[in-house]
C-alpha cells in the first residue's frame, strides 16, 4: 500500500473513533500541563493510528501530539489526532485528524479529515491537492488569483497570541486593511485557502503536528506556506499560507522590524 493511501486508511480508523465519541454524554476531558484540553477520543485515535503504523510501516518513526515521539530514521509520520480539540469537546463540528508524512525535513504526504463537516482534503509531493470523500470521489483543490491585500479575504484563529509575540499591532493593522476577515480558525483557515475560498491565513503560535498535514495541501494547491520570517516549511514560529501573490506582503507586514 502506497503511502498516500495508507494515510486515507488511517483517516477512516480515525473518523470511526472521532464520530463514535462527538457529543458523547460520557467524554472524558482533561487538562494538559498547558491548559489546553485533551479527550478520551484524542488519545484514541492516536493509539490506534500509532497501532496501525508498527503494523505496516515499523521502521517509520512517529511523532504524536498526545503521546511520545517513537522510532528514528529519515521517514516520520506526523499526527494531531484531533485538530480543534477545545470545538469537539464543546460540539462544534470544526476539527479534524491530521495525518502527514515527513521524510527528513520535507511534507510528501497529507490528509486532513473533518468528518463532522463531510470533507476530507489530501495531497502527496508533486501530486497535487484535492477534496472529496475518497480518492476515487474528488475535486483538485487550487488557490485564488487575488493580487492586492485590499481585496483579500483572511482567515485566523485568534488575537492574543499575535500580542504576546510582540506583532499584535502589525496583526491589527492587516485586519483593517483587508477586505474581509473572519477567524475560521485551526486546520480549516488553510484548507479554504487551498481552495481558493480565501486568500491567506496565519498563526502566530504552531506545533509541527498543526502545520505538517496542511502544509503540503496548501503548496500543492499552488499556495505557499512559510514561517512568520518567510522561511519555507514547518518549522515555525507561526506560519503564514497564502495564494503565492499575496506572499511576500504578508510576510513584509507581520514584520518585527
Amino acid at each position: 500500500m502506497d503511502d498516500l493511501r495508507l494515510a486515507h486508511v488511517l483517516a477512516d480508523q480515525a473518523d470511526a473513533i472521532t464520530m463514535s465519541r462527538f457529543k458523547a454524554a460520557d467524554l472524558q476531558v482533561t487538562s494538559k500541563p498547558d491548559l489546553t484540553p485533551v479527550s478520551d477520543a484524542d488519545t484514541a485515535v492516536e493509539d490506534a493510528i500509532r497501532t496501525s503504523l508498527s503494523r505496516t510501516r515499523p521502521r517509520d518513526a512517529v511523532h504524536g501530539e498526545e503521546r511520545a515521539d517513537s522510532g528514528w530514521g529519515p521517514r516520520r509520520w506526523i499526527i494531531d489526532p484531533i485538530d480543534g480539540t477545545a470545538n469537539y469537546v464543546r460540539g462544534v463540528p470544526v476539527w479534524a485528524t491530521l495525518i502527514g508524512l515527513m521524510e527528513g525535513d520535507e511534507v510528501v504526504v497529507g490528509v486532513v479529515s473533518a468528518p463532522a463537516l463531510s470533507r476530507r482534503w489530501w495531497a502527496s509531493k508533486n501530486g497535487g491537492a484535492f477534496t472529496g470523500r475518497s480518492l476515487l470521489q474528488n475535486s483538485r483543490c487550487r488557490v485564488s488569483r487575488v493580487s492586492d491585500i485590499a481585496d483579500a479575504s483572511l482567515s485566523y484563529s485568534s488575537v492574543d497570541g499575535w500580542v504576546d509575540c510582540g506583532r499584535g499591532q502589525q496583526f491589527v493593522d492587516l485586519l483593517r486593511d483587508c477586505w474581509r476577515t473572519r477567524a475560521f480558525g485551526d486546520f480549516w483557515s488553510y484548507m479554504l485557502v487551498a481552495e481558493g475560498a480565501v486568500d491567506l491565513a496565519t498563526e502566530p503560535e504552531l506545533a509541527l503536528h498543526d502545520m505538517a498535514a496542511v502544509s503540503i495541501v496548501v503548496t500543492e494547491a499552488g499556495g505557499t506556506f512559510t514561517n512568520l520570517n518567510g522561511d519555507p516549511g514547518v518549522a515555525g514560529p507561526g506560519a503564514i499560507a497564502t495564494n503565492g501573490l499575496l506572499h511576500d506582503a504578508m510576510v513584509e507586514r507581520l514584520s518585527l522590524s
